[in-house]
């Protein structure tokens, strides 16, 4: 799987279908409180409009749906993995993220062969109620330092301005949500993301497959 530096995180079909075709080549499907009997077509959705327009999905949490609709990847928070079946996302095929708040959370996460290390929140966030503050930058440099060439992600409070110090601590890849969604022109914001994030597409990860 090739990785992208600008990572957005969204949340339905309606979503996908409007910014996708703006060049979008990575993203993450978030869906939340949703009737488990849509889902299943709710992601098969998702996975069709992205293999339509190239670019690599990677679906939150529902790792078995993942593997039965043969998504890309799989995104894992600290208390996904408890349940998750590890042995099975990687037999079939499937790339593995996961999210990161604390040096015991990055120790675990690093021995589950992950292809990709997501920290967060970097600054504070809109979207949910944390029990971790702001991470910062400093922070980022540290995660960095211990993880290598394995490609970080940086999550959380996230925007055009923020970005460049963002890559310039340490971080491969970007990922926001609400920055974009609630923007008043969701469309304009995401073409702002993809030209800002253009020059780091050239910065090789070694998370090709």
């Amino acid at each position: 799987m090739r990785w992208d530096p600008f990572y957005p995180v969204l949340d339905s079909p309606h979503w996908l279908g409007r910014l996708l075709p703006l060049g979008i080549r990575m993203v993450q499907i978030r869906i939340k409180d949703t009737d488990p009997e849509q889902l299943r077509d709710i992601l098969l959705r998702c996975r069709d409009l992205c293999r339509e327009a190239g670019c690599q999905l990677v679906v939150n949490d529902y790792w078995e749906l993942a593997i039965e609709l043969g998504c890309n990847a799989v995104h894992l928070g600290q208390e996904d993995l408890d349940d998750a079946d590890l042995a099975a996302i990687s037999g079939a095929g499937l790339d593995l993220g996961i999210s990161t708040h604390s040096d015991t959370e990055l120790e675990r996460a690093l021995s589950c062969d992950p292809v990709y290390i997501a920290l967060g929140p970097i600054y504070p966030t809109r979207l949910k109620k944390m029990p971790w503050g702001p991470q910062g930058l400093e922070r980022i440099r540290q995660w960095k330092d211990r993880i290598g060439t394995l490609p970080l992600v940086a999550i959380g409070g996230m925007s055009p301005a923020r970005a460049p110090g963002v890559f310039e601590a340490g971080a491969d890849i970007v990922s926001m949500v609400t920055d974009i969604t609630l923007d008043p022109e969701p469309e304009r914001r995401t073409r702002q993301w993809i030209s800002l994030t253009d020059p780091f597409r050239s910065i090789p990860c070694n998370t090709q497959s």
